[in-house]
């Protein structure tokens, strides 16, 4: 499936079936349809072993109490040409900033590897069972995709600190260190943890509905009150 629960992001040219590469501005850059950017599927969240994206990490039993900090945090090397935005420290660090009733529920969120089919169809994120998984970037920080953004996924990525450049016919969304990192932290991480704190919405649209309102009340909203404070 092209659509799984992630921020689904697919590689092309001018076809979104193909998974060529497109040489510019001398480099060598995949090219990924603005209109894929953030499609999700369903059928993740329930728990079940079929049709397996990534390695399943079983339930534990666990307390309340040590919800956040017994997060399992798994490491894979991003791969060539590709980096990790945040590392396990990161994430640990902001899973816990959570209110503990959402810690609860997440188990393992495991930063992997870029791989060969991956790069056909990457995402930034994907929520399966009790289990994150977030996706390398390009370690140019650098995506380009060959249709200019809709306007919700300009204001999205523009909210973290992306910035939207026109390159001829193509499109590039450009970050910084410090806005993927903030993408990462406070949008791809909290979506996919409101899936797995999402037990009413059985639908694709309302659990996108909720898991959206989710990365904005606890992610965006929060980090940016934190920040007023500090």
């Amino acid at each position: 499936m092209t659509n799984r629960n992630s921020h689904l992001r697919t590689t092309t040219r001018s076809n979104p079936q193909s998974a060529r590469r497109q040489r510019t501005s001398g480099r060598r850059q995949s090219v990924r349809p603005a209109s894929a950017h953030q499609h999700r599927g369903d059928g993740l969240a329930t728990g079940r072993k079929f049709d397996a994206p990534e390695v399943w990490h079983d339930p534990v039993t666990r307390t309340s109490t040590d919800a956040g900090s017994a997060v399992k945090i798994v490491l894979q090397p991003a791969g060539d040409g590709f980096i990790h935005p945040v590392s396990a420290n990161d994430v640990r660090e902001r899973v816990l900033q959570l209110p503990p009733q959402f810690q609860e529920k997440l188990e393992v969120v495991q930063l992997s590897r870029m791989t060969r089919k991956r790069r056909l169809f990457p995402c930034y994120g994907l929520q399966w069972g009790s289990a994150v998984y977030l996706y390398p970037i390009e370690a140019s920080l650098e995506e380009l995709y060959v249709r200019a953004p809709r306007p919700a996924q300009r204001i999205e990525s523009e909210m973290y600190g992306g910035r939207w450049v026109q390159d001829g016919n193509l499109w590039r969304l450009i970050w910084t260190e410090n806005t993927i990192r903030d993408f990462y932290l406070n949008n791809v991480l909290i979506h996919e943890v409101g899936h797995i704190n999402d037990d009413r919405n059985t639908s694709f649209r309302k659990r996108e509905q909720f898991a959206d309102w989710f990365a904005i009340e606890y992610g965006f909203r929060a980090s940016r009150a934190r920040r007023s404070r500090s």
